[in-house]
C-alpha cells in the first residue's frame, strides 16, 4: 500500500491512523477548560510536564463542552518518531533533512479564494453574536491560566514597507469577543520587529493566525536567526520538505495572507499603542505553562490583535498542545538541531555526527552533541563546536559533548558518559553573562550575583568526550550481535 501523502492536518491524521498506537480518540465529552490538558498530561504529553506523564499517542477529542460541532486534537507532534514519519524522515536524521530544506527553500504561492479550503465557512466581526471564544475551542492548560490560549497558531504577517513576510508561533490569549493578546519574546522574533516598525509609523499590522496545518509548516515556523535571517519566509522551508510550495490565499477582511488549507484562520490587526494586561479576566498573575516546565507570569501590557473575521473549513478540527510537552521539544528542538548541524559542518566538516535538542531543555536550552575525534589535532575542536552551537542558536544554555559510541537520544547513556568520562574541575566550561531566555526563572539576579538583567545566563559546556590519546582505555563492553526475534518473535 502506498504511503499516505501529508499535505495538511487531515492527511497527517490519516497517516497516523495507519501507524499502530500513534492516534487514539474518545467520544466522552471533555471540558476544554483545564480538563482536556489534564487528560492528555497522562496519555502522552511528556517533555517537562510535571510527573506522572509519558510519551504516548496523539489524541482526538470528539465531543468538547460548549462547542457541539468541534473536535480538538492534541499531541500530534509529541513524539519524535511520529514527527519524522510525518515529515518523511527518521528520528535520527530529521535534523539533517531540515538543514537541507533551508538550503532548498521553495517560496509559497497564492491561490484564489474560491480554491482555499480554509474559507469554506466565514464569520465576520460585524455579524450579530460574533464571539471568537464561541467559534474557537481554544483550551486552557491549567485552572490558573489567564484564559483560553491558542498554542499552535501560525502567525503570518508582512513588513509594511518591504512586503517581506514571516511566520512564527506565539502565545495568544483570547481576551474578549474580538480581542487577542500576543506575547513577543523580546528581540527574538521577526514579527515583533514588524509590529514595532508598523507602530512607529502609526499603522496597524494586518495579521493572520492559521490553526491546524501541515506539520511541516509547524516545524518550519520554529526556525530562528541566524539560520533564517529577517526577510526569510520560513514557509519556504515547509515547501522544500514537501517538494512543492505552501499554498496561501488572501484574507477576507484584512490585507494579509493565510495558509489556504488551515482548519481555522483568525484575521485581524495588531493595534497601534494598545496594550492589555494578560490576566485581565482572571487576575491570577499567571499566563500559561511554558516550555521550561513552569507557568509563565502574566504580562502587564501586551499588544492586542483586533479580530476582523474567522474562517474555517467545514467541520474544522482545532489543534492544540500543552506548553511544556514533548510537542514543544520537537517543534523548537529539531530546527535547533538543523541550525547547529549546519553551522558546525561548515566550520569543521565530518566531525559532528549528530545533535539532539534534548527534552529536559524543552528543545531550546540543552543540546547533546555527538562528536568524533579522528586525529590527534581534533582534540579541543569539540569545544569549538559547542561554541558554534551557542552562536547557531542564541537561546541555548547548556551543551553536553559526547563521543560517537554514545546514543544521544538516550539521556541515560548521556549521563553514563558524563559520569564515567568527565571530571568536573577540567571538563565543565562556564561562560557567564550571556543573553539567553527570559522564561528560564533561574536567569535572574536573584539566583546569581553575576546576572545583571533578567534573561541573562551562565552558559555551560559539559565535555564528556574521551581525550583522544586516552581512547584505548574507554572501549565499551562488546556483546554478541544476535537477532532476538529468533527467541521472541514479537520483540520490537
Amino acid at each position: 500500500m502506498a504511503k499516505k501523502e501529508v499535505i495538511d492536518l487531515r492527511s497527517a491524521l490519516e497517516l497516523l491512523e495507519t501507524m499502530p498506537g500513534q492516534l487514539v480518540s474518545t467520544d466522552v465529552e471533555v471540558d476544554p477548560s483545564a480538563e482536556l490538558a489534564g487528560v492528555y498530561r497522562h496519555v502522552g504529553a511528556g517533555g517537562t510536564v510535571a510527573r506522572p506523564t509519558k510519551l504516548g499517542p496523539a489524541m482526538m477529542f470528539n465531543k468538547v463542552k460548549g462547542h457541539p460541532d468541534a473536535k480538538v486534537v492534541i499531541g500530534l507532534l509529541a513524539d519524535r518518531k511520529r514527527v519524522a514519519a510525518m515529515l518523511g524522515s527518521t528520528y535520527e536524521k530529521v535534523g539533517f533533512m531540515l538543514k537541507d530544506a533551508v538550503k532548498d527553500a521553495i517560496l509559497p504561492v497564492t491561490i484564489p479564494n474560491d480554491k482555499a479550503k480554509c474559507q469554506e465557512v466565514v464569520y465576520k466581526a460585524t455579524d450579530e453574536g460574533f464571539d471568537i471564544r464561541k467559534l474557537i475551542p481554544a483550551p486552557t492548560n491549567t485552572p490558573e491560566d489567564a484564559g483560553p490560549y491558542i498554542t499552535l497558531g501560525m502567525c503570518y504577517a508582512s513588513d509594511v514597507e518591504t512586503g517581506e513576510s514571516d511566520v512564527t508561533i506565539h502565545r495568544l490569549c483570547l481576551q474578549s469577543k474580538d480581542e487577542i493578546t500576543m506575547f513577543f519574546t523580546p528581540g527574538a522574533r521577526h514579527l515583533g520587529a514588524m509590529r514595532e516598525k508598523a507602530e512607529a509609523l502609526g499603522k496597524p499590522l494586518p495579521i493572520s493566525i492559521s490553526i491546524g496545518v501541515d506539520p511541516a509548516i509547524e516545524i518550519a515556523a520554529c526556525f530562528e536567526p541566524p539560520t533564517t535571517p529577517f526577510g526569510f519566509d520560513e514557509l519556504s522551508i515547509a515547501g522544500a520538505i514537501r517538494g512543492k510550495a505552501v499554498e496561501l490565499t488572501d484574507c477576507v477582511s484584512v490585507n494579509a495572507k493565510c495558509i489556504a488549507n488551515a482548519e481555522y484562520v483568525i484575521e485581524g490587526e495588531l493595534l497601534v499603542e494598545t496594550r492589555i494586561r494578560e490576566d485581565i479576566n482572571t487576575n491570577t498573575g499567571k499566563a500559561m505553562p511554558e516550555f521550561p516546565g513552569y507557568t509563565g507570569p502574566a504580562n502587564e501590557a501586551l499588544p492586542v490583535i483586533k479580530v476582523k473575521a474567522v474562517t474555517t473549513r467545514k467541520n474544522p478540527i482545532m489543534q492544540t498542545c500543552i506548553g511544556p510537552s514533548e510537542e514543544h521539544v520537537n517543534m523548537a528542538g529539531i530546527p535547533t538541531e538543523a541550525s547547529i548541524i549546519d553551522m558546525v559542518e561548515r566550520a569543521m566538516p565530518g566531525r559532528l555526527q549528530n545533535v539532539y535538542a534534548a527534552s529536559p531543555g524543552g528543545g531550546k536550552f540543552l543540546a547533546v552533541m555527538q562528536f568524533k575525534k579522528g586525529v590527534p589535532s581534533d582534540e579541543g575542536r569539540q569545544r569549538q563546536a559547542a561554541l558554534l552551537a551557542f552562536s547557531a542558536f542564541p537561546e541555548l544554555k547548556q551543551v553536553i559533548l559526547v563521543d560517537e559510541d554514545v546514543d544521544i537520544f538516550d539521556m541515560n547513556d548521556v549521563l553514563w558518559a558524563m559520569t564515567t568520562r568527565m571530571q568536573a574541575d577540567v571538563d565543565i566550561v562556564t561562560i557567564p553573562g550571556v543573553r539567553c531566555h527570559p522564561l528560564d526563572p533561574s536567569n535572574d539576579s536573584s539566583c546569581s550575583w553575576t546576572i545583571r538583567d533578567h534573561g541573562i545566563a551562565c552558559k555551560v559546556i559539559y565535555d564528556a568526550t574521551v581525550p583522544y590519546n586516552e581512547k584505548g582505555r574507554f572501549h565499551r563492553a562488546k556483546f554478541m550481535e544476535v537477532d532476538p526475534t529468533k527467541w521472541l518473535p514479537d520483540f520490537k
